[in-house]
C-alpha cells in the first residue's frame, strides 16, 4: 500500500513506493546454464547478469585514438563529400592513364588473336583442371567414455550421538511471543499511519477548494480587468480611426482643390492649342469630302481595276486563239511542202522511167505529149500557193477585229 508523508513546507520532494517482496535468489550456481555460457552467472529469475566485464560487448577495447568517430550532425559535410569525390576521381583518372601508358602488343590481324606464351627456361602443362586422386583408410570406432563417478571423502573420526527431549530445543509459546508482538505492533502503526494519511488527506482536500475558490475568484477578476481594457483599446482606437479619416478627408479636400485650380489654370492655354492640333493633324474634316476619299474613291478604283482584269483576260484570250492559228498554219504549210516533196519525187521517177522506155527516135514526137503532162503538174504545184496565199489574209482581218476590240 502506498504511504503519503505529510508534505513539509520548504517544498522538497520525497518519494515513497509501495512494498514488495525480495525475491528469491537460489544459493548455488545453475550448472547447466554455466556449462553453455561460462562467461556469465545467472543468479536468481531475473535477466541481471554478472560475469567478467571483458567479454562485454558494450566495453570498448584498443586504442580509442584510431576509432571511427561519428560527426557531430546528421547530415554529412559537402566539402568533405566534395574532397572524397576529387579524390576518387584522381584516383580513377591516374589509373587509366597508367593503362594508357603500358606497352601493349598491336592488335593481331583478322581472323587470327593473342594467346599467353610460356617463356621460361622449362615449359610445363597448363591446365584449368586441378589433379585429384583419392584416398581412403580405416578407423577403428571410439568408445564412448565412461561418467567419472562421485566422490565420495573417506570418513573420518568418532561417530557421537545426542539425545535430545522434547521442549529442549523449542517452546512454541516463548519463541512465538516475539513475532505476535511485532505483528501487533506493525498492525497497529499500520493502522495509525493510515488514519494520519486519511487526515491529512482530508485537510490537502480543503486547502484544494479554498485554492480554487481563490483561484476563480482573482479568475474572475482578471477577466473583468481583461475586458475593461479591450473597451478602452477598442474605443481608443475607434477615435484614432476616425481622427485619421478626417484628416484623410481634409488632406484629399485640400488637393483636390489645388488640383482643380492647377487644372484650370493648365487648361487655358490648352484647349485652344489642342483643338489646333487635331484640326492640322485631320481629325476635323469635311463629312462629304471623308465620304468621297472612303467611299467613292475605293470602289471606283475597284471597278477600274475589274475592268482592266477584263480588258487582259480579253488580250490573252486573243493571243491563245493567234497562237493556236498560227501554229495550225504552220503544220498546213509543212504538209503542203511534204506533199510538194513528194510530187517532184514522184515526177522525177516518171521521168526517168519514160526516158529508159521511149527509143531514142520517138524523142520529137514525144516531146508534146511531154509539154502537156508536165503543164498540169505546175498548175497542181500553182493552186497550193493560191490556197496557201488565201488562208494568209485570214490572220490579219483577225487581228485589225482584235485591234478594234
Amino acid at each position: 500500500m502506498t504511504t503519503v508523508l505529510p508534505q513539509k513546507p520548504e517544498g522538497t520532494y520525497t518519494f515513497a513506493s509501495q512494498p514488495r517482496a525480495v525475491p528469491q535468489r537460489k544459493k548455488y550456481r545453475d550448472s547447466a546454464a554455466q556449462q553453455q555460457n561460462p562467461r556469465h552467472c545467472f543468479c536468481g529469475d531475473g535477466p541481471t547478469s554478472y560475469g567478467n566485464i571483458m567479454y562485454d560487448r558494450r566495453v570498448v577495447r584498443g586504442n580509442t585514438y584510431a576509432q571511427h568517430t561519428l560527426p557531430a550532425t546528421v547530415q554529412p559535410d559537402p566539402l568533405e563529400l566534395q574532397r572524397q569525390q576529387e579524390n576518387r576521381r584522381r584516383a580513377i583518372a591516374k589509373k587509366r592513364a597508367k593503362d594508357q601508358l603500358r606497352p601493349r602488343s598491336p592488335d593481331p590481324v583478322e581472323g587470327r588473336k593473342h594467346i599467353d606464351v610460356q617463356t621460361e627456361l622449362y615449359l610445363e602443362e597448363l591446365s584449368d583442371r586441378v589433379e585429384e586422386a583419392d584416398q581412403e583408410c580405416q578407423t577403428d570406432a571410439f568408445l564412448d567414455r565412461p561418467p567419472s563417478p562421485l566422490f565420495i571423502p573417506a570418513k573420518t573420526g568418532i561417530d557421537v550421538a545426542t539425545q535430545i527431549y522434547e521442549g529442549d530445543l523449542f517452546d512454541f509459546d516463548v519463541e512465538c511471543k516475539p513475532i505476535l508482538e511485532v505483528l501487533v505492533g506493525k498492525t497497529v502503526e499500520q493502522a495509525l499511519l493510515e488514519v494520519m494519511e486519511e487526515e491529512e488527506l482530508a485537510n490537502l482536500r480543503q486547502q484544494q477548494r479554498a485554492f480554487e475558490e481563490l483561484r476563480n475568484v482573482e479568475l474572475v477578476e482578471q477577466q473583468r480587468l481583461e475586458e475593461q481594457e479591450r473597451r478602452h483599446r477598442e474605443e481608443k482606437e475607434r477615435r484614432m480611426k476616425q481622427q485619421r479619416e478626417v484628416l484623410k478627408k481634409e488632406k484629399e479636400t485640400a488637393e483636390k482643390i489645388a488640383a482643380r485650380a492647377f487644372a484650370q489654370s493648365y487648361l487655358a492655354d490648352l484647349v485652344p492649342s489642342v483643338f489646333g492640333t487635331l484640326s492640322d493633324n485631320g481629325y476635323f474634316f469635311d463629312p462629304v469630302e471623308r465620304d468621297v476619299e472612303q467611299g467613292f474613291l475605293p470602289w471606283l478604283m475597284d471597278q477600274v481595276t475589274v475592268e482592266l482584269d477584263r480588258s487582259e483576260l480579253g488580250r490573252l484570250c486573243l493571243d491563245g486563239l493567234l497562237r493556236e492559228l498560227v501554229s495550225r498554219r504552220v503544220d498546213v504549210y509543212k504538209q503542203l511542202d511534204a506533199e510538194i516533196v513528194q510530187a517532184r519525187k514522184e515526177e522525177a521517177e516518171a521521168k526517168k522511167i519514160v526516158t529508159e522506155t521511149i527509143p531514142s527516135d520517138g524523142d520529137a514526137d514525144a516531146s508534146p505529149d511531154t509539154d502537156k503532162e508536165k503543164s498540169p503538174p505546175q498548175a497542181a504545184e500553182e493552186e497550193p500557193y493560191d490556197d496557201d496565199q488565201q488562208p494568209e489574209q485570214a490572220p490579219s482581218d483577225d487581228t485589225e477585229a482584235a485591234q478594234d476590240d
